[in-house]
């Protein structure tokens, strides 16, 4: 197998992504996940990640996510100068409720360091932050690697990246077929730690105004990588005329259609039943299965 780039792959990637949220992207991947036999799933979308709600991972080990410092005042030692206060720009050092002196506020600090830099009396401790944590975990389909991101924390992309990086190693210990990825949506830093050097994306997007467009956008962004990428359009049914234009306008920027998927109330019952839409059956499940044998053929080309 070769990726993108020409390197060799050891274990394909395949990352499913949409330009906007509520395409349907996770759900397509939950049930990809069903389908596939032997391969590793990993849950990009750490700011929302909602891929276990389906497949149930029981958590076999839980990772601390360290990103950034954030800066911490010791009371003991702070002598009320308030240089501190005076020099942030974010806010971020506030009066003590109660108490003298100064304390940080976490959520509004940007771990810059300048109050480390400029206390007088070297009160102020630069301690590694705590932004959130990852699982290595066996669900319904298998091994699965996903993550929590932290209340009003940042870096998800180095976040995704590291899922990412133990997906792989989970497939090349357990040999693995593919790793199966479910990115998050948009064409920011996550997006770029979700796809980069991957076999391939599947984008799955919808017959809309915006659906059209963030493909468009999605598509640049994977041109811009050299990223083979594949188009499915979901609920095509609602807007035939739109699901038409949707294709040919992918396969004018080099994208493969490889599939569509009919608007089916099955997808809703299957979410409230904590369950796939292959699992219940119905014409999306049909036209699912359809979708991951072409996704599969297009991936050994």
């Amino acid at each position: 197998m070769v990726g993108s780039r020409g390197f060799p792959t050891r274990v394909p990637e395949l990352v499913v992504i949409s330009g906007k949220g509520g395409t349907g992207k996770t759900s397509v991947v939950a049930s990809f996940a069903m389908l596939a036999e032997n391969v590793v799933v990993a849950d990009c979308d750490v700011d929302a990640a909602d891929l276990h709600l389906v497949l149930e991972p029981r958590i076999s080990q839980t990772h601390t996510f360290v990103s950034g410092n954030e800066a911490v005042i010791r009371q003991s030692v702070c002598d009320g100068s308030g240089i501190c206060q005076k020099v942030c720009r974010f806010g971020a050092v506030i009066e003590g409720v109660g108490r003298p002196g100064f304390v940080i506020d976490p959520l509004a600090c940007e771990g810059c360091g300048v109050c480390v830099e400029l206390c007088p009396s070297h009160a102020i401790d630069f301690e590694e932050r705590i932004a959130g944590e990852w699982f290595s975990s066996i669900g319904r389909s298998g091994p699965m690697v996903h993550a929590r991101l932290g209340i009003a924390a940042e870096n998800s992309g180095k976040l995704v990246s590291t899922v990412r990086s133990e997906a792989k190693k989970a497939a090349e210990e357990s040999r693995s077929s593919m790793v199966l990825i479910d990115g998050p949506p948009g064409i920011g830093c996550p997006v770029i730690a979700a796809i980069t050097g991957v076999t391939g994306v599947l984008i799955v997007t919808e017959p809309s105004v915006s659906g059209a467009h963030d493909m468009e956008r999605v598509l640049e962004l994977t041109r811009h990588f050299g990223i083979p990428a594949a188009v499915c359009v979901n609920r095509w049914d609602i807007y035939p005329e739109g699901s038409d234009g949707i294709e040919a306008h992918a396969r004018e920027h080099g994208a493969v259609v490889v599939g569509r998927i009919r608007y089916d109330a099955a997808v809703t019952r299957a979410q409230v039943e904590g369950r796939t839409v292959v699992e219940l059956g119905g014409d999306a499940a049909d036209d699912i299965r359809v979708l991951w044998d072409r996704v599969r053929q297009w991936l050994e080309e």
